[in-house]
């Protein structure tokens, strides 16, 4: 079993009618707001007649270094209306990082380089890189609109070009990408990405898939943008700057002259360096779509990135985004030291990594550390979960165990969420499964929160007697039907993502024993 999301959820999101009525104290504590952000403008004829830049970049176009704003804005970008008041140029956004395998930290800054996003409902589709995109009655085919004019950070059109380079260079080239999208697999059958002009991008199915637009705009394989393309996933993207990347491939250049500069770079051979090419996490060269591109890379004290000069989003007053000049992360040793350094006032916007049960010792501080503690309403279902680990097959007995559904529901009705609750959460979280909240188009509905995640420690007792796991040694615990030894599972916990996951999943075992199941967690 591994501590991943999906079967048993212990904190369901704050935003749910079960607890409509606390939401709302909170609300009036000054604490929770109401969900807000800067509106698209859809209508064309509102897009701005002049644009204003960074006054860093008006003095690289006076020197000559860049074209002016005009030219380096596709013909229709995208139009933000802020959310209070135009913004002002300048500053540094400081936050924490954890160090090399913390690259999601990136992608939350990065991700408006998603092909589609949503509105603030997160129940319509928006645009994003893409202007539009239209799918085919019967669900098959997917079209994408690109921006006339868009280009990458290096001035380089952005173009369908980059969607099938992707797609045939990389996708399907399984030196380089060796695992197959699902999101690209509907039903097993492999998708196809064709040009249809320099900016109709179409991709096509040998059976309905609807639910590909949504893809497009989720934190998907497919729609996670360039983002989400780390070195060890070249399978998510769906985009990549064909113009730099093709140097990198044995299609465009000989094998032996690839093997030779990557040796020369300190990799084995040209599979290696190409990762390392087309990660943006590590390669400043790397064009981007993004609001800021990488310029000191993730295996550095400081992760570093900077406006993107040639990034296709505008304000309402035609000022080119973003406002803010850079991205400073610094390393931090875990979380616990990003805490405190959040509490002396280090850090601008940072909620990676926060810890809720520290919420006195943040309020307490805020005049001393000149910033504002807010808390965001949740609709993702869940905070902290547990996966059961479906594809285990190293201990037939345990994996046996594990795809019985009565298991993993004593399982998760053996845990006490609100014991859970009242310690991390400092009560303020919704005991629930890992549904989404009910103002979510998806939630299958306000009883799934409830179902198989209200404590019950004598039923779990009697599904886990039912199902055969009847003999007990004399500590209670249960044995094995195989070998009469006491059955064990393992929880697998990645400690450096949430400073309190450890202390939850001691918590828990300490539950379980309570009903003979005997845990052990390993700390990744």
């Amino acid at each position: 079993m591994r501590a991943l999301p999906l079967a048993l959820a212990l904190m369901a999101g704050l935003a749910t009618a079960a607890q409509a009525q606390h939401a709302e104290q909170m609300r009036q504590s000054g604490l929770v707001g109401k969900l807000e952000t800067a509106a698209i403008v859809l209508d064309t004829t509102q897009v701005p007649k002049k644009f204003q830049e960074a006054p860093q970049l008006a003095e690289l176009v006076k020197a000559g270094k860049l074209p002016p704003v005009e030219q380096r804005l596709p013909s229709e970008p995208l139009v933000l209306k802020p959310l209070h008041e135009v913004g002002r140029y300048g500053g540094t956004w400081r936050r924490a990082f954890l160090g090399p395998g913390d690259g999601e930290n990136g992608n939350r800054i990065r991700s408006g380089d998603k092909p589609l996003f949503w509105d603030v409902t997160g129940t319509k589709l928006m645009p994003q890189v893409a202007k539009g995109y239209e799918i085919s009655p019967d669900g098959k085919r997917t079209t994408l609109f690109l921006r006339k004019g868009m280009k990458w950070s290096d001035g380089s059109p952005f173009t369908a070009d980059d969607f099938v380079f992707w797609f045939e260079d990389m996708y399907q080239n399984k030196d380089v990408a060796p695992s197959r999208a699902p999101d690209m697999t509907p039903s097993g059958q492999p998708g196809r990405v064709s040009k249809v002009d320099e900016t109709t991008v179409a991709i096509e199915f040998d059976v309905p898939h609807f639910l590909f637009p949504k893809l497009l705009g989720g934190d998907s394989q497919v729609g996670g943008g360039q983002s989400r393309m780390q070195s060890e996933g070249l399978a998510f993207g769906l985009y990549a700057p064909a113009h730099y990347l093709k140097q990198f491939l044995p299609k465009y250049t000989p094998v032996d002259t690839l093997n030779a500069q990557a040796k020369a770079a300190g990799y084995a051979n040209w599979v290696q360096f190409f990762k390392y090419k087309s990660d943006w996490r590590m390669n400043v060269d790397l064009p981007t779509v993004a609001a800021w591109k990488m310029t000191q890379p993730i295996n550095t004290q400081t992760w570093m990135l900077e406006r993107n000069p040639y990034f296709y989003e505008v304000d309402t007053a035609g000022n080119q985004l973003p406002y803010i000049d850079r991205v400073q992360m610094s390393l931090a040793e875990n979380p616990e030291v990003v805490n405190l350094r959040a509490i002396a006032g280090e850090y601008d916007v940072q909620e990676r990594f926060i810890d809720i049960a520290k919420l006195p010792v943040f309020l307490e501080n805020q005049d001393r550390g000149k910033y504002r503690y807010r808390l965001d309403l949740g609709f993702n279902g869940s905070d902290s979960q547990f996966v059961f680990n479906l594809s285990y097959r190293a201990d037939p007995e345990v994996a046996k165990w594990i795809a019985n559904a009565d298991f993993r529901r004593a399982l998760s009705i053996a845990i006490d969420r609100e014991q859970l609750n009242e310690t991390f959460w400092l009560g303020l979280g919704t005991p629930g499964s890992g549904v989404p909240s009910e103002v979510v188009p998806e939630s299958p509905g306000k009883e799934w929160i409830e179902k198989w995640s209200t404590f019950d420690k004598a039923k779990a007792n009697a599904m886990l007697d039912a199902i055969g796991l009847t003999k007990k040694d004399r500590e209670g615990y249960r044995l094995r039907t195989d070998n009469g030894e006491r059955f064990r599972i393992q929880i697998d916990v990645a400690q450096t993502l949430n400073p309190t996951w450890p202390q939850q999943v001691e918590m828990v075992i300490q539950q379980w024993r309570a009903v003979g199941i005997a845990a052990d967690m390993k700390l990744l």
